[in-house]
């Protein structure tokens, strides 16, 4: 893991530790704050998963386009054994 998605996994982890902490401790009754905390943890949740199949889907793109090009090359390097050989 590098440290760029280390540091933003942290911030994202505190982010949602201090929205938990603040939602505890504020002044509401107890099915009031479950129902903003389940209904908070909903709405993270399907964020994340759209995040996830963004992802995925620009790994499948550069990865399809790394494909192309290794053929490419491959194919080029083909060529030049058999003009060299």
């Amino acid at each position: 893991m590098s440290t760029r998605s280390k540091v933003l996994l942290g911030i994202v982890g505190a982010a949602a530790a201090g929205v938990i902490v603040g939602l505890l401790i504020a002044p509401e009754k107890g099915t009031d704050t479950r129902k903003k905390i389940k209904k908070t943890a909903g709405e993270w949740a399907d964020n994340f998963t759209s995040l996830l199949a963004k992802g995925k889907k620009i790994a499948e793109e550069y990865g399809d386009e790394a494909k192309e090009k290794f053929k490419k090359g491959k194919s080029s390097v083909e060529n030049m054994k058999e003009n060299y050989s």
